[in-house]
C-alpha cells in the first residue's frame, strides 16, 4: 500500500468517492438535499496549502482517501488555537478491513504534527457504528453529541 498526496489526475476517482460517502451518509441525515449534491471542493483541496489530501494506492488502484485541513479554533477556552479537521475518509468496499483507513489517518497525524498542531477532530454520524469503531481503533474518542430538531 502506498499513501501519497492526491493529484489533479486522481480527481475523477475522488469525485466517485465523494458520491460513495454521500450515499453511505444519506440514511443517517434526513436534511441532505436530493442528488446531485457535493460536500467538497476537491480540486481546491489538492492545491490548498492548509489541506493535506491523501490517497491510498494498492496495486495501482486508488483504494481510499482522506484529508486533514487546518482550522482555527473559535472557542477561546480550549488550550489550542488551531486544529486539524479530518474528512473525506473513504475506502472502496473491496479494500475495507485491510488497514487502509488506519494508514491514511496515521499519515494525516504526521502531517498535522508537522504543521505544529496537537489536536485532530472529525465528525461522524451517531448511528454510523462501523465508522465510529474504525475511528476509535486509531485513537479517537467521543466527546460531544450534536442534537437537532426540525421545526415545521
Amino acid at each position: 500500500m502506498i499513501i501519497r498526496k492526491a493529484t489533479i489526475e486522481d480527481l475523477p476517482v475522488l469525485l466517485q468517492f465523494e458520491q460513495g460517502i454521500i450515499n453511505a451518509e444519506r440514511p443517517f441525515d434526513s436534511t441532505l438535499q436530493p442528488d446531485p449534491i457535493s460536500y467538497y471542493n476537491l480540486k481546491a483541496f489538492i492545491t490548498a496549502p492548509d489541506v493535506e489530501l491523501l490517497v491510498a494506492e494498492i496495486d495501482g488502484i486508488i483504494a481510499g482517501s482522506g484529508y486533514a485541513r487546518i482550522k482555527e479554533n473559535s472557542k477561546t477556552y480550549y488550550d489550542f488555537e488551531k486544529y486539524a479537521y479530518l474528512g473525506f475518509m473513504y475506502v472502496l468496499p473491496g479494500f475495507r478491513g485491510q488497514g487502509v483507513n488506519q494508514a491514511i489517518i496515521e499519515e494525516l497525524k504526521r502531517w498535522s504534527l508537522g504543521q505544529g498542531l496537537t489536536e485532530i477532530k472529525l465528525e461522524v454520524y451517531n448511528d454510523n457504528i462501523g465508522a465510529i469503531k474504525a475511528y476509535e481503533k486509531v485513537g479517537f474518542e467521543k466527546r460531544m453529541i450534536e442534537m437537532r430538531i426540525r421545526l415545521k
